[in-house]
This record gives C-alpha cells, structure tokens and sequence, in this order.
C-alpha cells in the first residue's frame, strides 16, 4: 500500500513541489555570493531586519484569512467561493489600512528596536500585502492541485527578484537599497498580476456577506496569535541579536540561516502536497489507512534526522568558496539552524491534524507560549553563547513545539501512534 501511495498524486505533485521550492531557494542562493562581497555584514543585516518586520507584519495584514479559503473550497458546492474570496479581498484591504496607520504613528519607536531605517518602513507594509494577494492566488492553484502552475509562477517571480536586484546592487551600487527595492517593485507586480489572475479564473465576485467576511475572521483571527509566535519563534532571534551584538553579527547569522533552512524548505514542499492527500484520507476514517499514514509519518522522522545530523558537516567546506570571506564566520549558525528546521518538519507533520478537526485555537495557545519561552532562551544562550545562542534557541524552540503539538493532536484527533508497533499490517 505504501508504494502505491509513492506512486500517486501525493508523490508526483510532492516532486513537483520539492522541485518548485529547490529551484525557487537556488536563486536567492545565487544572490548569496554576490549580497556578501558587494555588501558587508552591516548592510545584510538590514536586509535581515526588513525580512524580520514583514514577518511581523504578515499575521496582521489578512488576518490568516488564506487558510480560510484553502479550507472553503472543500465545501465549494455548498457555498459562493468567488464571493467567498472577494470578501476576504476586503477583510486584506481594512486590515492592511490599520497596520499602516500603526507602522506611522509607531515609526519611531519600530525603528529603534529594529535598527532599520524610518523612512522605509511603508516598504515593509506594501510588501506584505502584495505577498498575501499572491498567496491566495497560488493557495487556490494549490488545493487545486495545479502545481505546475504554483511552480512556474513561483519561479518566475523570484528569478525576476535575482535579476532585478543584480542590477541595483552590482549595475547600480546601491548596496541594501537595492535589495530592498527590487523586493517592492516585482512583490507588487505580482500581487496586481495575481489580483488579474484571481478575476480571469472567476474567483472575484463583488457581493457583499457579511456571513462569510463572520466566518473568514472565524477561522483566521485565532490563528494570528499563532502565527505571530511563529514568527517570534523563527525571528526573535536576530532582534535580540541585533539589539545584544549589533548589525554586523545578525549579518552572519542571517547567511548561516540562510544555508541552514534549505531542511525548511524540503520540509515545506512535501507538506504542500502532504497536506490535500491527507485530509482526503481522513475523510475515510478507517483505520488502516491510518496505520499507512503514521508509518509513512514515521519514515519521514527518520529521513529529516538523517539529513540533519549529515546536512552541516557540509556547510563550512561550501561556504569557504560560496560567500566572501567577510562572512565566512556565518558557518558555527548552520548545525543548529538546520536541527530547528528538521523539528519545523516534524512539527508540520502533526499539526496537519489540528487543521483537519479545525480547532485552531490550540495552535494559538501552543505557539503562544513556545514563542514566551523563545524569549528567555534567546536572553540566555546569546548572553551565555554570543550570537549562537541565538540558533541554540532556534533548535531548543522548535523541538518544544514540535513535541507539545504532537501531545495536543494526539488528542484531538485519533491516530494509531503507538498501535503500529505492535500489529501487523500490510505494507
């Protein structure tokens, strides 16, 4: 049973996704060697820092709507899904005014925490809310299993980013700046490009619920306490480093997590696919498709262990000729950045359950407190450790929450975790 599942959708469309993803993270990999000699430590933690406030920003602009239509297209005969989306459309564009208006009368106060710029915080907002109308668009594309057209877009748009900020970081010379802008002008291009392929494809349809604008928030504001502990659990770490070491460090550190999260994105394209598999499977409830799915679960276990531990033995022979020799100390962050991930993959394993009953006020409260305990963790390793403290937050952070929210989905949704070791079933 278990080959014939490798053999299936699930493992053309997870091939299609890994692919996607490998190609989509190879490019900003390119960007890496010519980012550290055109730039120094100082300017990439900037960049790192601009990636950190729009971490922030992203639970607030949306409000985690997305999930809400991923999980609507499932009862798409009982509902208007186009309508459905369009109100979502609207929940973006109040929520997006009233971050802005905080980001403005905050400025002040976000510029000093964050050591970026005051006077491009408004870029921070702009391309948060162009990234969310693009994931709208490919989430459709995904839980309609269209990955040939999630992958080509994707790809498209980041290796338009690679080129376009070749030409203002080395044609131009405008060091961060450059980075940053090309960001804005090609997140934008694409947002209003999804905006046209979202009304070409039927899904934007101008009609007023209040009901369904109820139910997206519903799904989606208890989520944003868990997201935003997501964020604060990937990103707490370079503000407490930028604020305890300085710019230079969260520079370095930013280049190893950058070679350390490959895991991550490994992770990420098995679980696009995994996730839309699974819950068809659910639906089943027998029970031995369960015991394929927690073998299978554990197979998974096994092979991101295995990556992780071989995964950083690596890392410092490729840095030495991949990044500029200023930026050569990032490889001491890549060991524990890549055993964070290989927790982050583990986690996406079982919390796919938790989405299936739809009890996502547990995630909130979950991630809430590991996000609490990354705080202190982050406080004391860095001030113990120096900056790679941080990362040892990062992997003692994920495997909390990893472990915790296997416990919680356990319980909210019966798997046979511990049954099949001691039965017999076909393979």
């Amino acid at each position: 049973m278990i080959r014939k599942t490798m053999q299936s959708s699930l493992a053309r469309n997870a091939g299609i996704y890994t692919i996607t993803n490998i190609l989509n993270a190879s490019i900003p990999f390119m960007l890496l060697p010519v980012l550290t000699r055109y730039m120094s430590p100082s300017d990439y933690g900037i960049i790192a820092m601009f990636s950190v406030l729009i971490g922030f920003t992203a639970p607030f602009t949306g409000l985690n709507i997305v999930g809400a239509i991923q999980r609507k297209y499932y009862e798409k005969e009982e509902i208007d899904l186009a309508s459905y989306v369009t109100n979502c459309l609207l929940i973006l564009v109040c929520s997006s005014v009233l971050v802005l208006c905080a980001f403005l009368l905050f400025a002040d106060q976000i510029s000093k925490v964050s050591s970026f710029p005051k006077q491009w915080l408004w870029v921070v907002v702009a391309v948060s809310v162009a990234q969310f109308v693009t994931l709208i668009n490919l989430s459709l594309w995904h839980v309609q299993l269209k990955a040939h057209y999630y992958g080509i877009y994707q790809i498209s748009q980041t290796v338009m980013d690679f080129g376009l900020s070749i030409f203002f970081v080395v044609g131009l010379g405008m060091a961060w700046q450059g980075r940053i802008q090309a960001q804005l002008l090609i997140f934008t291009a694409f947002g209003i490009l999804s905006l046209l392929i979202l009304y070409k494809s039927g899904w934007i349809k101008f009609s007023f619920r209040t009901a369904y604008i109820q139910n997206a928030l519903k799904f989606g504001v208890p989520l944003v306490p868990h997201a935003l502990g997501g964020i604060m659990l990937t990103m707490t770490d370079r503000l407490f480093i930028t604020n305890m070491v300085g710019l230079e460090a969260t520079g370095l550190y930013a280049v190893g997590y950058q070679i350390g999260m490959v895991i991550g994105l490994f992770c990420d394209s098995f679980n696009r696919a995994y996730v839309p598999w699974l819950f068809d499977k659910l639906k089943r409830n027998d029970e031995k498709t369960k015991i394929m799915i927690v073998k299978i679960t554990y197979a998974y276990f096994a092979l991101l262990i295995i990556v992780g531990i071989g995964f950083p033995i690596a890392a410092p022979w490729f840095l030495v000729f991949f990044v500029g020799k200023k930026f050569l100390g990032a490889s001491v962050y890549v060991f524990w950045i890549a055993f964070g991930y290989v927790f982050s993959g583990m986690y996406k394993m079982v919390v796919n359950y938790i989405f299936y009953v739809e009890k996502t006020y547990i995630l909130a409260w979950v991630t809430f407190c590991c996000a609490l305990l990354n705080v202190p963790f982050n406080y004391c390793l860095i001030s113990w450790n120096g900056p790679v403290g941080g990362a040892q937050a990062h992997a003692l952070t994920f495997f909390l929450f990893f472990l915790v929210t296997w416990i919680l989905s356990s319980r909210t949704c019966k798997m046979p975790w511990l049954a099949v070791f001691s039965c017999k079933h076909e393979a």
